[in-house]
């Protein structure tokens, strides 16, 4: 049997600042550019127009070499420009009667199987239709620990990965799963359908994670500005090319496992952002990565609990495919 383990950098560097702090020097291409122009066009992706980009200007949020600039400064090759992003207004989170897949419950736990396509919490861009939203309507409690917006949120995994969730209903609940969560004591396993043919029967990839200095909504392997990150993965089963993945998370950082495997050369089937192709030949409405296998110690009684959830109906659907080419 193989294995692989694939590392890089087993200190990385972590800062308080890199959940609001975006940082990236000016090269050749951009010299003499409006600093204004350049970032609006930078970050055009994440939709930021110019005006917001003047204003964050005039508020001090962007600097030039360490330095306050103004909008119709030229930027000169080797520049680095840093804009310390300003907090999001607070929002506020309303019950609604959206129907939850509910695997288990108690009065200091839920356990859900979230479809794809579901937010996990309010946030600027999905003001409802939430996860938090179906959860304030079904329960007369939830932790108050993360606040208003994310009411009983002990972790989240992306809209566009189906799977497992646990939902604290009360503080006791609540420090105690993000306690086990901080010792890597939680198990949570993924099936992941890849792009290519995987040699090796296991491995590990571990990999420091950060945010892309060139779009703040993703997330690359580096070692400026990260978060320790390990990933370990066995192959189910393999077609002629694709790979089935069972991935087990040591730590979870966003989008770990879909940038883990664009690293070595493995993007998820479905995964626009990080390099996998559509999975619409294949019948799939969205990317292939389902969190199929969730355990930790109840919070009360000490006990051992897993839970377990069946892949999507899409995705069993292309592996009925693939298993029959």
């Amino acid at each position: 049997m193989e294995t692989e383990n694939i590392r890089q950098n087993n200190n990385p560097s972590e800062t308080e600042d890199i959940d609001n702090r975006l940082e990236w020097a000016v090269d050749e291409e951009q010299k003499g550019e409006r600093v204004d122009k350049h970032i609006a066009e930078t970050m055009a992706v994440q939709s930021v127009s110019r005006s917001q980009v003047q204003e964050w200007i005039r508020t001090g949020a962007v600097t030039v070499n360490g330095h306050s600039t103004k909008s119709n400064a030229k930027l000169a090759i080797g520049d680095r420009i840093e804009i310390v992003m300003p907090e999001p207004e607070p929002l506020e989170a309303f019950p609604e009667n959206i129907p939850l897949d509910v695997v288990f419950e108690d009065r200091d736990v839920i356990v859900i199987n979230k479809p794809r396509g579901m937010v996990v919490h309010p946030a600027a861009g999905h003001p409802n239709g939430t996860v938090v939203n179906a959860l304030l309507y079904h329960c007369k409690d939830l932790s108050g620990i993360n606040g208003v917006m994310r009411p009983g949120i002990v972790h989240r995994i992306d809209k566009d990965t189906s799977g497992l969730l646990m939902i604290a209903k009360n503080d006791l609940a609540h420090s105690s799963l993000a306690e086990q969560l901080k010792e890597h004591s939680v198990t949570r396993k993924y099936t992941a359908l890849v792009f290519g043919v995987m040699q090796h029967d296991k491995g590990t990839v571990d990999a420091p994670i950060g945010r892309a200095n060139y779009d703040r909504k993703l997330y690359v392997v580096t070692e400026k500005n990260s978060k320790h990150a390990v990933t370990h993965f066995a192959v189910m089963e393999r077609f002629d090319e694709y790979t089935l993945l069972e991935l087990k998370l040591e730590t979870g950082r966003t989008h770990q496992i879909r940038v883990h495997m664009k690293y070595i050369g493995f993007p998820l089937v479905g995964d626009p952002a990080y390099g996998g192709k559509s999975g619409r030949t294949l019948g799939m409405s969205g990317q292939a990565l389902h969190a199929g296998v969730l355990g930790f110690v109840h919070p009360r009684s000490g006990e051992y609990m897993e839970f377990a959830a069946p892949i999507p109906e899409d995705m069993e659907h292309a592996l009925g495919i693939l298993r029959t080419r």
